[in-house]
Formats: structure tokens, C-alpha cells, sequence
């Protein structure tokens, strides 16, 4: 678990490192770069978190639930999984322990019905997500595209 609900990554840069270092099995999805797959997950996970919001603001319960359990899975079995802890040293633990979080208050948002959690998940996840989006050049750029 994070040890601070209030979890600020510090920079773009500073994910960036990270990320570069993110090894994914491309092969899962054809032929999509190991970039490209992490970016679907982001995508899905704010997908997911956006239908979690409005399935509660319509008190669509079931759909909350199905929505939260598709972003818990995003971030566990994606996200989560996608980092090199060997090799990414500080950072890939320090995004080990936010993803962590972000699966505890997901879970929160779902038993308690707490729209706030969710919407400090997608706050949380965002610089994350625009860390990743800002390495694309480079990371084609390896790909050889």
C-alpha cells in the first residue's frame, strides 16, 4: 500500500525514465509496440474510469462495479505487471507502490460507493499517463518507425 493517500509524482520527466525501461510481451497483441499496449491500458483504464463515474451518478450499480473491477484488472494485471522492478530501480517501485494505491481506493470507491476516490484515481493516474504519452517519439524512434 502507498504510505501517503496524496501521492504526487514529481515530474513528466521523471516517469519518462521509467517507461523507457517498461518491458511488455508485444507479441500479446500482434504487433503493437510494447508503447502502443501500455497506452491502450491507460486509455482503458481512464475509459473505465469515466463509466465508473457516471454508472454512480445514474446509481447503476452494477455497471459501477463492472466498471471498477475492468480498472482494478487495467492497473493489477496491465499496469502493475508492465514494470521492470530490477531495472527501473526507485521509480518502478515507486509506481509499484501508486498502482498499488490506486487498486486499494478503487476497491474503497466500489464497497462505499465514493465517486471522490475515484475521481483522485484519474488525478493520481493523469501525469502518469502524460509522462507516457511524451515518450512516444522516442519510443518509435527505438521501434525503428
Amino acid at each position: 500500500m502507498y504510505p501517503t493517500p496524496a501521492f504526487r509524482p514529481t515530474s513528466a520527466a521523471r516517469h519518462c525514465g521509467l517507461y523507457q525501461q517498461v518491458h511488455l510481451d508485444s507479441q500479446v497483441h500482434g504487433d503493437a509496440s510494447p508503447h502502443q499496449m501500455v497506452t491502450m491500458l491507460f486509455d482503458g483504464l481512464f475509459e473505465s474510469l469515466a463509466q465508473a463515474r457516471g454508472a454512480l451518478r445514474a446509481n447503476d450499480i452494477a455497471a459501477k462495479g463492472r466498471a471498477i473491477g475492468r480498472a482494478v484488472r487495467i492497473v493489477d494485471e496491465g499496469l502493475r505487471s508492465a514494470l521492470n522492478l530490477q531495472q527501473g530501480g526507485a521509480l518502478a517501485r515507486d509506481l509499484h507502490d501508486l498502482y498499488a494505491y490506486i487498486t486499494a481506493r478503487l476497491t474503497h470507491a466500489n464497497l462505499k460507493n465514493d465517486e471522490g476516490a475515484i475521481e483522485e484515481c484519474a488525478a493520481l493516474m493523469t501525469p502518469v499517463r502524460e509522462a507516457w504519452a511524451s515518450i512516444r517519439v522516442q519510443a518509435d524512434a527505438l521501434r525503428g518507425a
